[in-house]
């Protein structure tokens, strides 16, 4: 679990970056909670985007795959969300 200030550091990290993960009217599957678990151990901090034809809510859809990755959801913001999980080989972000 995140603090307040672990997760305003994140959120200041997340704004410059682009999504790099969609969800689309499929909605989470089993390669897309793949590739978001490769992808989370490779940069720990991500931002995924769900699109127009997704037909579940932004703040579900993060909620579900953070908890399906076993990751903590930093931040939603419209259809964009944020989610950190430390790598577990090779740590890159320092929380304060």
């Amino acid at each position: 679990m995140l603090t307040g200030k672990q997760k305003g550091y994140l959120r200041s990290m997340g704004n410059e970056m682009d999504p790099i993960i969609q969800v689309g009217k499929g909605g989470i599957t089993e390669a897309l909670v793949t590739q978001t678990e490769e992808t989370l151990e490779a940069r720990e901090l991500i931002k995924c985007r769900v699109l127009q034809n997704c037909p579940d809510e932004p703040k579900t859809v993060a909620e579900e795959l953070a908890e399906q990755v076993q990751a903590d959801l930093v931040q939603v913001i419209g259809r964009n969300f944020i989610l950190y999980r430390a790598s577990r080989n090779k740590p890159i972000i320092v929380l304060p």
